[in-house]
């Protein structure tokens, strides 16, 4: 078992959780605009809830992204700051995957299809089977993350049901599919308590890299970040 500590400042929300051998504790707060002002006093109220420190911590979490580009950098400075610090691997979490996890557990519905509005008429968006097997949870990307315009999506032969700020295009995408979708969620927003729980998963199987690897996933080809292949593996 684990102990994990998790943020995500990816969306105007701004959270944190820990994932104590899966036991989940979360701060989970809108604020645009302060996440700067917010995020290390909400770590340090979380850990000081839990009797927690940094060095008891076995990993640390984020939402890569998808997401607002200085939402992505300050969860990343963070986390690469207090992961060096305290010598333990980071796990980046697709905030994608999360949206599905969340409208997963609300809904209890398997296929989701999640999209973040990506401005520019544009939207990031995946698509996610999830269920239990044999008691473990399965998160399965079976459409892959990428950044498009909701019209130049293809039609999909999988009956998705719709979470995230990018259903804002709900016509277009809604005529994408096999039929209506049960459930349109436009106002979820990726969750650090869910981020923590498939951060859980990864570093069980040695997904995780180095504080120095630990940096965003835009999509965008014309953001740039000084970037290495993660080095993968154990410590």
């Amino acid at each position: 078992m684990s102990v994990i500590l998790a943020i995500d400042t990816s969306t105007p929300a701004c959270s944190v959780a820990l994932n104590i051998d899966g036991v989940l504790l979360e701060d989970f707060r809108l604020a645009p605009r302060q996440h700067n002002e917010l995020i290390l006093p909400m770590i340090d109220q979380v850990l000081t809830q839990a009797e927690l420190t940094l060095s008891q911590l076995d990993a640390i979490a984020f939402g890569r992204g998808p997401g607002s580009f200085t939402g992505l950098r300050i969860a990343a400075g963070v986390v690469q700051g207090l992961a060096y610090g305290a010598n333990i691997p980071v796990v980046p979490v697709s905030t994608l995957a999360a949206l599905a996890l969340d409208a997963y557990q609300k809904h209890g519905e398997a296929l989701w299809l999640t999209a973040l509005d990506a401005r520019m008429g544009e939207i990031y968006l995946a698509g996610y089977a999830i269920g239990m097997d044999a008691g473990t949870l399965n998160v399965e990307c079976i459409l892959a993350e990428r950044v498009i315009k909701p019209a130049d999506l293809a039609l999909l032969a999988e009956r998705y049901n719709g979470v995230g700020s990018g259903w804002c295009y709900e016509e277009i995408l809604s005529a994408k599919l096999p039929q209506q979708p049960t459930h349109i969620d436009v106002n979820a927003a990726p969750r650090a308590a869910c981020i923590a729980e498939l951060a859980g998963i990864q570093f069980a199987k040695g997904e995780f890299v180095s504080a120095y690897d630990a940096v965003p996933t835009y999509l965008r080809d014309e953001i740039t970040w000084e970037k290495q292949a993660p080095r993968i593996g154990k410590r």
